[in-house]
């Protein structure tokens, strides 16, 4: 690699970003945009402006030798947006890439087990949220983010913005949820969000900015399901009745 490649892929870098910003794309997608032409970088010595198929062959094939389809498709996605916007050039590669298409039916956790999850969390900041993600049918991102003023109970909605997507929606309020999201906004009191991270106990909560860790959340799920006896992945959890916490 010489000064010169360097120079020029770190200026088409930059532009990449700022294309990135430009369109719209959620920060995960920017982010995971940016590695690719990182990664893609790296292996070819940072000269990515003339790729031909050949080299785009063994790059692709390398990368699904050690990594997941995933990622995988994000770099396609990547290197064609980086070659669409930033350097202006027909991608070079056309049908290179065909991921397997896997469709698995989600987890959905029974009334039942749903109870014994709850039992089984003794944070309440965790039992609360477990709750609300189960009864609101969200995602773990999507219930972080809600803050107090989203709770509509005049007309007994949600407004679920960000979505999946980069699609915002309303999905309807339980009785039983509004209850319990009311008592546990009095312990804490934060003007702005329903989960405030729980850095400093809870004399800080008032003041928090963040919403609560979502590493934290997920490693403490984990660890009630193993103690539940639970089989299922219960990244996505959805019920049609909500059941008040107890």
């Amino acid at each position: 690699m010489n000064t010169a490649s360097s120079t020029q892929f770190e200026q088409h870098y930059q532009s990449h970003l700022k294309h990135l910003k430009l369109k719209g794309l959620q920060p995960k997608t920017v982010d995971a945009y940016a590695r690719t032409i990182r990664r893609v970088g790296d292996y070819f010595g940072h000269q990515i402006e003339h790729l031909t198929e050949a080299q785009l062959t063994d790059y692709f094939s390398d990368l699904t030798a050690s990594h997941s389809w995933s990622t995988v498709k994000l770099d396609l996605y990547g290197l064609k947006f980086y070659y669409a916007h930033v350097l202006r050039q027909p991608w070079v590669a056309p049908g290179l890439i065909r991921p397997p298409k896997n469709q698995r039916l989600p987890d959905i956790v029974t009334v039942d087990e749903a109870r014994r999850l709850f039992a089984a969390t003794r944070v309440v900041s965790y039992r609360v949220l477990y709750f609300t993600l189960y009864s609101l049918g969200l995602r773990l991102g999507e219930g972080l983010r809600l803050q107090v003023g989203d709770i509509d109970a005049a007309r007994w909605r949600v407004p679920i913005r960000n979505a999946k997507g980069n699609r915002d929606r309303f999905v309807p309020l339980p009785q039983a949820t509004h209850a319990v999201l009311r008592r546990f906004w009095s312990v804490h009191r934060n003007p702005v969000l329903l989960f405030p991270n729980r850095h400093g106990g809870l004399k800080c909560a008032m003041t928090a900015k963040t919403p609560m860790d979502a590493g934290g959340v997920q490693t403490t799920l984990h660890k009630v399901i193993e103690t539940c006896g639970l089989k299922k992945r219960s990244r996505h959890t959805a019920c049609a009745t909500a059941t008040p916490l107890t």
